[in-house]
């Protein structure tokens, strides 16, 4: 398989998993206290938002990359 054409196709099912999945959701552990064999950690969940338009441009641009790695010979 050519370059650009493996390119376009991982775009494509980038941009496909960008608008079937809304966000992303993080869970990071946080200590607040540690002294000595006391240890206070809090879990604090982010929430990473993936924009609709991303999805859109990487689903056309890797079509884009496919049909012009297909037609260079």
């Amino acid at each position: 398989m050519k370059p650009l054409v493996l390119v376009g196709v991982i775009l494509i099912v980038l941009g496909i998993a960008g608008l079937v999945v809304a966000n992303i959701s993080i869970t990071e552990q946080k200590t607040v206290i540690d002294a000595g064999p006391l240890k206070v950690t809090k879990n604090e969940e982010k929430t990473i938002p993936i924009p609709t338009i991303a999805g859109v441009v990487a689903v056309v641009v890797g079509l884009g990359l496919v049909i012009i790695g297909r037609g260079r010979r």
